[in-house]
This record gives structure tokens, C-alpha cells and sequence, in this order.
């Protein structure tokens, strides 16, 4: 029960991340410093697959180092990574207009558009924490024009993409309101910005009152525009990964407004995914649901990100409620994470293992495959920085 002791806890994460995980990203190839940005198609031992870039990993690698640097402590060379992949970043936004690209060459030319307005929201994630570790007025622009382009094209349904999951025609989708309401969230903050809070707060609501779905006990993934249920396999479609790493986000928004019944009903949406998500056979996170709860594909492996997000959002939901079911699960899922994800000859973490948990085979690996410095690293941070306020006793806002 690695949830009795929360300062062992804290010393666990503390060593995973700053002594495996942000190493491993440190000495690997990932660090571009002739072209600026990441260079984030790499193997297990960090060698360099391909050298085109994906914006996605870009923006959400500036978010990484620069939240390091804000969070964890004030070290000169995460900042100087954060620095360098800015610096990359934003002739790309202006060249673009603010309108994000898919893909870029390695040094920034543009290989595939603007076709996933995904890429926009970790812009303004990057952007707003890069702001907050360096007070770059430039960055806080970088964020503002990409907001009033996300907001222009959020506008007219249909005319922007969101792979994986772009919605069909009269549909909208989960994914949109739930990484718009916590980038908006945190950008309205730092600008002091109540027009952007408000817009945080809307899409909060939508994920709460459209997509989240009491009567299945789960949060569907695709609706029709004004909110039914769609009669297609889209439509039945549940990501618990997802769902609950929407709860976190939404946790920390209602803590900040002090609404405290929305922070219940995120708190107990994050125990009807796992109830429903949990292998009861080999233990570990099914990646994708049925809307009736039933498994898709249960034999095609877990992945490493949804446990991630488990991590965070048990940690919080405990912290807030002080339920005792958030840390029974948190036991479970940081077990199974622990005994199965991590590659200790490398320190960093498998993406994908079989279904019992066993490591992928040894295969020759693809070409521009993409190993993102974001759900892992995030999650080790965010877990230290509950964990240090559990084992300080300070009180959570909404106590």
C-alpha cells in the first residue's frame, strides 16, 4: 500500500523523475541544438529514428521544461531547453499565422498544415507556461493571437480537424472542450483575462452536462451539436484515459471557483472509468470502452498514458474529497504502472505493453515513431507537487 507513507511516496516520484525519466530526455538526442526545438522520433535508448518534427511534441515539450522550471526547482538548463524550443516555435506561429502546422521539417519548414487544431491548444499551453517562467511578452502574444484563432474556427463547427477523433458532420467532440477549457484556464490566469475564463468555464460545462453521461456511468467521446446520443460506433465510444484526465483538468477549475458540487461529480466521474476500465483478469487500464461498458479489443494491449492520468487525477480527487476509495484505486494503479511500464536499463517507460503487462517484443523500431516528453514527466511532477502539500497538511483550496 505505497499510499500509507506519503513522504516514501514523494521520495519514489522524486527519484523517477529527476534521476530516470528527465535524464533519459537530457542525454537522448531529443534536444535539437542546431535547429531548435525536439527531435522526438527516438528508440528505447534515446538514438535518433527521423528528424521531422511534430508540433503536437513540440509545444507540449515547451509546457514540459518550462513547468519543470516553475514547479519542480529554477534549474538553468531545463530553462535553456524550454528556451531553445520557444525560440524554434514562434517564427513557425508567425509565419502561420497562428494557425499551428500538423508537421515540420527538422529545420521548421512545414511538411503538413494546419489540420489538427489539437496542435493550437498545446501552443497556448507552452506559450502560457513558458510566460509564467520568463515574463516574455512575446510568448504571452504567442498565446493571446492563438486563442483568437482557436476561438474563430471553435465557432463554426466543421471547419477545423481534431485527429485522432475529428467528429463527423453534426457532431462535436469531447477531446475540444476538454483541452480548450484547461488551456484557456490557465491562460486566463496569467493574463488576468475574464473573457478567456469565461470561455474556460463554458467548455468545463460542456464536458460535465453534454458529455459526461450519469445514466452509463461515463463520458462519450463524440455527441451530436446539440448534445444527443449518436447511433454509431463514434457515438459509442468511451476513452477512459481520456475522461479521466478531463477530470483532473476540471478539478483544478472548480477548485479555483470554489464549486464545490461540480468538484464531486469530477470526483466520482473518475471512479465510474476505472470501475469500468479495470482488467479484473491481469489488472492494468483498458484503453477504449463500449458506451454499455463493454471492452473494445481487450487483447490489444495497455498503453502507458491513461495510467498516467490515473496517477494525477486519484492523487487530486483524494486531496479534495479525502475519500478513501481514491487512494485504494491509486495503490492499484501505481502498482501495476510501476511493475510493468518502466525500462530500468534505460529510465524511461514503455508506451504500450501486452494486456498480463509483459514488455513488447523486441522488434526493429518504426521510423518516426513519436515518444512524447509530456504524459509521463507531467504526471511525475504533478503527483510530487500533491504529494508535498499531503505530506505538509496544507488544506486544499476548497476545504
Amino acid at each position: 500500500m505505497p499510499s500509507r507513507d506519503f513522504g516514501e511516496l514523494l521520495a519514489v516520484y522524486q527519484r523517477e523523475l529527476l534521476e530516470k525519466v528527465m535524464p533519459w530526455w537530457m542525454n537522448s538526442a531529443a534536444v535539437d541544438r542546431e535547429h531548435g526545438g525536439i527531435l522526438q522520433s527516438l528508440a528505447d535508448d534515446g538514438a535518433l529514428l527521423g528528424t521531422d518534427k511534430f508540433m503536437w511534441s513540440q509545444c507540449r515539450a515547451l509546457y514540459m521544461w518550462s513547468a519543470l522550471y516553475n514547479q519542480i526547482g529554477r534549474r538553468h538548463e531545463w530553462l535553456e531547453v524550454a528556451t531553445n524550443i520557444f525560440e524554434f516555435l514562434l517564427p513557425i506561429g508567425h509565419e502561420a499565422q497562428w494557425l499551428w502546422p500538423h508537421w515540420v521539417h527538422r529545420d521548421g519548414s512545414v511538411k503538413v498544415g494546419a489540420e489538427n487544431i489539437y496542435s493550437d491548444g498545446f501552443a497556448i499551453m507552452g506559450a502560457t507556461e513558458y510566460a509564467i517562467a520568463t515574463g516574455d511578452e512575446r510568448a504571452i502574444e504567442m498565446a493571446r493571437r492563438t486563442y483568437e484563432t482557436v476561438q474563430n474556427r471553435l465557432a463554426v463547427p466543421g471547419s477545423y480537424q481534431a485527429s485522432p477523433l475529428t467528429p463527423p458532420e453534426g457532431a462535436k467532440t469531447h477531446g475540444i472542450s476538454m483541452i480548450f477549457a484547461n488551456v484557456f484556464h490557465d491562460f486566463g490566469l496569467l493574463a488576468a483575462d475574464t473573457e478567456v475564463l469565461r470561455a474556460a468555464h463554458s467548455h468545463a460545462l460542456q464536458v460535465m452536462d453534454v458529455f459526461r453521461r450519469p445514466e452509463h456511468k461515463l463520458v462519450l467521446e463524440c455527441v451530436a451539436l446539440a448534445g444527443s446520443e449518436l447511433d454509431s460506433e463514434v457515438g459509442r465510444y468511451v476513452c477512459p484515459g481520456h475522461a479521466i484526465e478531463a477530470m483532473w483538468f476540471l478539478l483544478h477549475i472548480f477548485e479555483d471557483r470554489r464549486e464545490q458540487e461540480r468538484i464531486g461529480q469530477a470526483v466520482e466521474c473518475i471512479r465510474w472509468h476505472l470501475d469500468a476500465c479495470w482488467d479484473s483478469q491481469y489488472g492494468g487500464m483498458f484503453n477504449s470502452l463500449e458506451s454499455d461498458g463493454t471492452v473494445k479489443s481487450p487483447d490489444g494491449g495497455k498503453s502507458l498514458w491513461p495510467h498516467t492520468e490515473a496517477l494525477v487525477a486519484l492523487l487530486l480527487a483524494y486531496e479534495l474529497s479525502e475519500e478513501q476509495w481514491c487512494l485504494d484505486w491509486y495503490d492499484l494503479v501505481h502498482d501495476w504502472s510501476f511493475a510493468h511500464f518502466p525500462m530500468r536499463e534505460y529510465g524511461q517507460w514503455h508506451q504500450t505493453v501486452a494486456r498480463d503487462g509483459s514488455p513488447p517484443e523486441r522488434t526493429e523500431p518504426e521510423p518516426n515513431r513519436v515518444i512524447d516528453p509530456f504524459h509521463l514527466p507531467r504526471a511525475l511532477m504533478l503527483c510530487i507537487k500533491v504529494l508535498e502539500r499531503l505530506v505538509a497538511g496544507e488544506p486544499s483550496l476548497s476545504a
